[in-house]
């Protein structure tokens, strides 16, 4: 399973750059990039009303949650 997040079609449709969010938000651009690319571990639920209040939106218009097939090992 997979948890993605979504804020790349966020920020384009608000026309916001990721120097101007991570100002917003508080915290650092290569945070936002951590996010972006599907690497962050855990989300503080501090952040993620930051980034719902930037962005206007709700947690479910930024986390999405796929199902994807486990890999043997």
């Amino acid at each position: 399973m997979a948890v993605r997040i979504l804020i790349d079609r966020l920020l384009v449709e608000q026309s916001m750059s990721v120097g101007d969010f991570s100002t917003a938000i508080g915290i650092t651009p290569a945070n936002v990039a951590v996010l972006k690319n599907g690497r962050a571990r855990a989300i503080r639920f501090s952040t993620l009303d930051s980034i719902c209040r930037v962005l206007d939106c709700q947690p479910g218009g930024i986390l999405v949650w796929e199902d994807v097939p486990a890999v043997d090992q």
